[in-house]
């Protein structure tokens, strides 16, 4: 998509694309990149190639996996539930499930801020031995669920994937759906998300990118793995064009009320009142003086990164199909270029 002057500075543009070009060659794995403004898109371009096989170069409408950027998803379907009284912020684990060890002290709102105490799920033994295996979600709980707590609940902030994967499981018991149901006729079919998926490696899904890692500086196909381990922590697809809905969404309260938006935006805090800059889903920074809502996501073969800041209504979003090239960095040196010229 080129972008005229008019609508977005040439300067900028150009500024833009030559960090990216750099970063994104035409030979190898790339990336598809967003910056909206007030909910248009003022920049949108694709670099690389999202299938090295047969050299086909990147498109804007490119269908990547999302990592972690799937726990807004999972935070906003619990917000949903909280909303229609199907469950509380203050519930406890054991009220799911009775038998969860120590689950009468860890409660959702624990969960969603990473302050749980449970050990994250990326460093349980075993887990190599079940990356390939088809689980539930009942299946996936008890294979962690049993492991040593790191710290009682609301004393610290760990990032934990099993606090989203037990919130995942949670929507399934309340609301009587799997967990990629749930999220695609709540969320994605409600919102028009129509390139957007719960991951299958079955599933033929039009405009997917394929996604790489390096090895001994050569580029190699992402190892397998079965799409119920990351579950409710990191197993939903997008585009950019979808993330955009997802993101206007969230700005009108489309899908939840005023304060429970507020809620998923609000810097939380420890026990002890130390702030621990995370929301619902998302963290809570300052980007060169201003408030940003970002989260980044990392699964076999792809990278992600989204940044938005509020104040300026600017959104910018990274997917890339290597995880060989974070575009953490990246994003958040966009998003202040977009906020330098959009202060001016």
């Amino acid at each position: 998509m080129s972008i005229q002057p008019k609508a977005f500075g040439q300067s900028l543009e150009s500024s833009i694309d030559s960090v990216l070009m750099k970063k994104y060659v035409s030979s190898s794995p790339g990336a598809v990149v967003l910056v909206s403004k007030k909910g248009k898109p003022v920049y949108q371009k694709a670099f690389g190639l999202s299938n090295l096989e047969s050299k086909t170069p990147m498109v804007t409408n490119n269908v990547f996996q999302l990592g972690s950027i799937t726990k807004q998803f999972t935070a906003m379907a619990i917000l949903m539930l909280v909303q229609d009284k199907k469950l509380d912020l203050h519930d406890t684990l054991n009220k799911f499930l009775p038998d969860y060890p120590d689950g009468k002290s860890i409660t959702i709102h624990h969960l969603l801020t990473h302050t749980s105490g449970i050990r994250d799920f990326t460093k349980i033994k075993g887990l190599n031995d079940i990356a390939t295996e088809e689980l539930s979600a009942k299946e996936l709980v008890d294979f962690f669920k049993d492991g040593p707590k790191d710290f009682p609940p609301g004393e610290k902030f760990e990032y934990c994937n099993a606090g989203y994967m037990l919130l995942g499981y949670i929507i399934e018991l309340v609301s009587g759906k799997s967990y990629g149901d749930f999220v695609k006729e709540n969320i994605f079919d409600r919102l028009k998300m129509d390139n957007s998926y719960y991951a299958s490696h079955q599933k033929i899904i039009p405009d997917r990118a394929w996604g790489y890692d390096q090895k001994d500086s050569t580029y190699v196909n992402t190892r397998y793995i079965s799409f119920s381990i990351p579950y409710a922590a990191g197993s939903l697809m997008s585009t950019v064009d979808d993330m955009l809905k997802w993101q206007e969404a969230l700005n009108n309260n489309v899908l939840i009320n005023e304060e429970l938006t507020k809620k998923a935006f609000t810097n939380h805090t420890l026990n002890n009142g130390e702030q621990i800059e995370y929301g619902y889903g998302w963290h809570i920074k300052s980007l060169d003086g201003a408030l940003s809502h970002e989260h980044g996501g990392s699964i076999f073969g792809f990278k992600s990164m989204g940044v938005y800041l509020p104040g300026q209504d600017v959104y910018v979003l990274a997917l890339t199909n290597c995880g060989c090239n974070s575009p953490t960095e990246i994003t958040r040196e966009i998003a202040t270029m977009a906020l330098e010229y959009f202060r001016k």
